[in-house]
């Protein structure tokens, strides 16, 4: 069982008199940047000079160079997306690193892949929130926190956990609603993985068939698309989801529609989908979704940006495009 940790293992004194550096000003780096400042502590931010430098200049924070960022703070969080961290990494943070310093990740992705080595003397910790950016930075706000998974993958101090410990109550975890929970960067990336290669990516692609075969059996395009997702009833079902639990928040449904998910619903999930998530699990294990991922990008990135191009020129983007428009939201 997972071990869950309360706000009196927390000591926020652990911060005291560190510099705090995020280096990626992006959804999750401005948020957690802002989270500390509002927590009182000694935060900098690093970034290239882009849209998100001046957006850290319009929230107070004066940006630096990330090398520079590094080189200032006595920990820092490394919040990059994962295919370009390792590039900077080696280049403009891992120079300052050294004793008494401390690396914080919020995706286990570069450490298990060993896309990252940091040196021994640092301390390597985990601070994974299992919310978008925008909730990272909304929720405290309101005076609510939300799940955060934890781990220590070197701890050269002896004072590793207590850093992240420090670093989770921070960002807002530790308020009312909010979950820091032990993992290690090996869980993380598992987890992360499994759900971007299985349910959420086959949930789109469900759709994306369902509209096409509504459409055919004379359903109107706009139809189908709210009906689907565009009402933004999907979304309310995994909100209640959250706070009812998967089974329980059926009862927010009609009895008829109780009775078409319970008996349909287990007619897509058969032997094949099983294999394929084993299969998942599998090539996430033995790194082989990560080597085909970098030797993409080694390349440019061509099927990747043709798998993108395909679905945002297909009959179903297309008439969301019109909906969307109809509706004001382009």
């Amino acid at each position: 069982m997972a071990k869950f940790f309360a706000a009196a293992d927390a000591d926020p004194a652990v911060l005291s008199g560190k510099t705090v550096a995020v280096i990626g000003y992006g959804n999750q780096g401005r948020a957690q940047a802002i989270n500390l400042r509002r927590a009182r502590h000694r935060v900098i931010v690093g970034n290239q000079e882009d849209d998100s430098w001046r957006q850290a200049l319009g929230d107070g924070f004066n940006p630096l160079a990330m090398d520079a960022a590094a080189a200032r703070a006595d920990i820092v969080l490394l919040l990059l997306p994962d295919e370009i961290a390792p590039d900077i990494y080696r280049r403009m943070i891992e120079p300052h690193l050294g004793r008494g310093k401390t690396l914080v990740f919020a995706s286990g992705y570069n450490i298990t892949y060993k896309f990252i080595v940091p040196p021994r003397e640092v301390d390597v910790i985990l601070v994974a929130p299992r919310m978008i950016g925008q909730g990272v930075l909304d929720l405290p706000a309101r005076g609510e926190g939300f799940p955060v998974l934890i781990g220590v993958k070197q701890d050269a101090s002896g004072r590793a956990l207590a850093t992240t410990l420090a670093i989770a109550h921070g960002i807002g975890a530790f308020m009312p609603h909010g979950a820091v929970v032990e993992s290690s960067f090996e869980e993380e990336t598992m987890v992360d993985l499994f759900s971007e290669h299985t349910w959420a990516g086959a949930m789109l692609f469900l759709l994306d068939r369902a509209f096409k075969l509504l459409v055919e059996a004379g359903v109107s395009p706009e139809v189908a698309l709210l009906e689907l997702y565009a009402s933004g009833e999907l979304g309310e079902i995994g909100r209640a989801m959250a706070s009812l639990g998967m089974w329980n928040q059926l009862k927010l449904h009609s009895h008829t529609s109780q009775f078409g998910q319970l008996t349909h619903g287990t007619q897509f999930i058969g032997a094949d989908a099983e294999a394929l998530m084993r299969k998942a699990i599998a090539e996430i294990r033995d790194g082989t979704f990560a080597r085909r991922w970098a030797a993409e990008q080694a390349a440019g990135s061509p099927m990747f940006q043709r798998l993108l191009g395909e679905v945002l020129e297909s009959p179903v983007a297309s008439a969301e495009a019109e909906l969307y428009a109809k509706l004001g939201r382009r």
